[in-house]
This record gives C-alpha cells, sequence and structure tokens, in this order.
C-alpha cells in the first residue's frame, strides 16, 4: 500500500510497476523505455562518464578489466545482465556507456593518475548517511541520500514484481540496476547502501560489480539470505550495507572488503551513525575529509527520538565545508528514506527532512 502526499507533488519521484517479465531482459527493456529521457540526459551530461570512464574504455589499457569484469558479471548474475542490456535496449543508449556508469566504482581507481583528473574524481563520491537505533522504545533505520548535484532529476523508483510473487520497491539512479541506494522487498527486507573508500591496493580488479550485488538484495528472503548474497559475493570493491528486517525487529551494519572479507554489526538500544568510511572492519582506507566531518558533526548532536533523527539529518548548520545536510554546490541530499520496524514502514522525504513531510510512505508487508 502506498500514501502520497500531494503537497510534495513539484518534486514527486515517478514510480513505475514493471512485472512479473519473463525475464530480466523484459524487465530492463521496460524499465529502459519508460525512462528513456532521465537516462539519455544522464548519459550526455554525466562528466565523470565523458571525462574518464569512456576516454579510459577506448584506450587499449582498459580492455583486460573491462572484460574481467564483464565476463565475471555476466558470468555470476546472468539474469541482471540482461536486465542492464534490456535497459540500455529500451532506452536506446549506449551498452558500453551503460555498463561504465553501472561499474564506475570499480573502473575509477584503476585509471592512470595522468587520465585521472581528482577534481573529477572526488566528484563521484556517495557520500551517504545513515543513523540507527533498535531499542524498546523505537527502531528505525535513517538514511540521506547523497550524490553529485547532477543526479538531481535522475532518479526514480521502481516497484518490480518477481514470478514467485515477491515484490521490490527500489530508489534508482537513472541508468543503473536497482538499486545503488536503499530499497525493500515484500518479504520486509529493506537495505540502505554507504559508499567506503578502501585504497586501491584492497580493491580486487575486475570482481563482482557493486551494483549487482544490491541488486540481488532486492530479492533476498529473509535477513539470513541477503547475509549469505554478501558473504558470498566476491566484489571488487568495499561496501557498508544495512540491512533491515522488520519481521525480526532486527538492523545489522556489514561491512565488507574484496577477497569476501565482512564484518557485522548488531545495532542495539545505543544509536549507531555510518558515513562513508569503514568502523569496525579493518581495511586500509582513504581519509575521506567529508565522512569525518559528518560524523564528527553527528556525534554531538541528540539521536533519543525519530524527529532527532531527522534532525540530524537535517542538519546544515555546523558552519563547515561538509554539513550532514548537503545542498549544492557540488554534493546533494536527493532525498532522505525513513525504514520504521514497528510500523513496518519507508518513507521517502524530498527535502529537509526536519521540515518537511514525506512525498511516499510505503508499507513494507
Amino acid at each position: 500500500m502506498l500514501n502520497m502526499n500531494n503537497n510534495m507533488a513539484t518534486k514527486m519521484l515517478e514510480i513505475f510497476e514493471v512485472g512479473p517479465c519473463e525475464n530480466g531482459y523484459e524487465m530492463g527493456l521496460l524499465i529502459g523505455q519508460k525512462f528513456s529521457k532521465q537516462i539519455k540526459s544522464r548519459l550526455e551530461n554525466d562528466l565523470v562518464l565523458h571525462n574518464q570512464l569512456l576516454p579510459f574504455a577506448h584506450s587499449p589499457n582498459s580492455k583486460p578489466l573491462l572484460k574481467s569484469l564483464s565476463e565475471t558479471n555476466m558470468e555470476k548474475y546472468p539474469d541482471y545482465w540482461d536486465e542492464l542490456r534490456g535497459t540500455a535496449e529500451g532506452s536506446r543508449s549506449s551498452f558500453l556507456e551503460i555498463m561504465l556508469l553501472n561499474f564506475r566504482k570499480e573502473i575509477l581507481p584503476f585509471i592512470p593518475k595522468e587520465e585521472n583528473n581528482n577534481s573529477v574524481y572526488d566528484e563521484t563520491n556517495d557520500d551517504c548517511s545513515d543513523v540507527l537505533v533498535v531499542s524498546e522504545s523505537m527502531a528505525v533505520a535513517a538514511h540521506n541520500e547523497d550524490a553529485n548535484v547532477a543526479l538531481v532529476g535522475h532518479t526514480y523508483l521502481i516497484k518490480g514484481i518477481l514470478s514467485n510473487g515477491v515484490s521490490f520497491t527500489a530508489y534508482t539512479y537513472a541508468g543503473e540496476l536497482p538499486s545503488c541506494a536503499f530499497g525493500f522487498n515484500s518479504c520486509g527486507l529493506a537495505f540502505t547502501l554507504n559508499s567506503v573508500p578502501p585504497c586501491k591496493h584492497e580493491i580486487a580488479a575486475g570482481a563482482i560489480g557493486r551494483n549487482f550485488i544490491s541488486r540481488d538484495l532486492l530479492e533476498a528472503q529473509s535477513i539470513d539470505d541477503a547475509l549469505a548474497m554478501i558473504y558470498s559475493s566476491e566484489a571488487s570493491v568495499g561496501h557498508s550495507y544495512n540491512l533491515i528486517d522488520v519481521r525480526t525487529r532486527k538492523i545489522l551494519n556489514v561491512e565488507t572488503a574484496s577477497r569476501n572479507r565482512y564484518s557485522v554489526h548488531e545495532v542495539g538500544p545505543e544509536p549507531f551513525f555510518h558515513a562513508n568510511m569503514y568502523l569496525h572492519l579493518e581495511v586500509h582506507q582513504e581519509q575521506d575529509e567529508n565522512s569525518l566531518s559528518r560524523q564528527t558533526r553527528a556525534e554531538m548532536l541528540p539521536k533519543r527520538s525519530r524527529s532527532e533523527f531527522l534532525s540530524l539529518l537535517g542538519d546544515n548548520n555546523n558552519h563547515t565545508k561538509y554539513p550532514i545536510y548537503m545542498t549544492g554546490p557540488l554534493l546533494y541530499t536527493l532525498c532522505t528514506a525513513v525504514i520504521d520496524l514497528d510500523e513496518k514502514t519507508m518513507s521517502i522525504i524530498e527535502g529537509d527532512p526536519k521540515q518537511r513531510e514525506p512525498s511516499f510512505v510505503f508499507s513494507m508487508m
């Protein structure tokens, strides 16, 4: 069930219901056709794609990496690979460009420095923030979806209905698999994601892409199922997964790295804030000034209620270069997702979460 607040009509995300489909290609094809305008616009205007990914892809040095990424991910996730092909076909877009967008995090660390303008590379950060708690009085996961300001207007919601009767709802970046951001399914399982910055030697070249792993999580039927998917994923680059199970009233933060390394923290009554650096998995990582700033600020703010969670995620008054709630010029908070495990709902707020009402409220079961 879905409730929508009409006051948000000017900014409301578009939602598209698709399926059941005969195969992954058909699902991708229908999504690509529906959102061809947004996908083409993103491809035309994405500076990282044009200034780094495409020049690298057209150089001889890229061939082994792109071949390995393609073959490895196609073999492990053939249905999702077909979904990606369908998205390119449906939107009448270059499959190479669609593929590069979906593998950008797995490719960028391997672009030679002389080809990799640092100022542009820095703009690719997905700087999200989460605050989580499971106590006697409340169980909530709240997430800011932050991205380059160029992503504004290039996202949408996909409600996918699978042939087995399970459905999922996923916040999706134009041209990418659902979802590199957050989503939930009708089994009562949700996730939010935080990128993390492992050093280059911690990355496994040509291994599994994070977009394919999170697409798989949308079909998990339990939190144990989701953990098994993550543990066996053989990821190229690390990630932080916040797994939320409304049936068991449980939230797990799972930090991962290449070579199937992982660490699990079960969230309890002490509020847990996660930005974009590893907190409990021992991995050599880059020092992310943005993430450190938000982590420090979050420690100062009260976190005793849902309203205080939203105030924290809407905080932009700390007079630093990197506030928790971002309004440009480079990074922008696209929306805020709130999963209430007791109400069994996911709400999406477009705009300042401490001031705006949700534009969507989804029942998760």
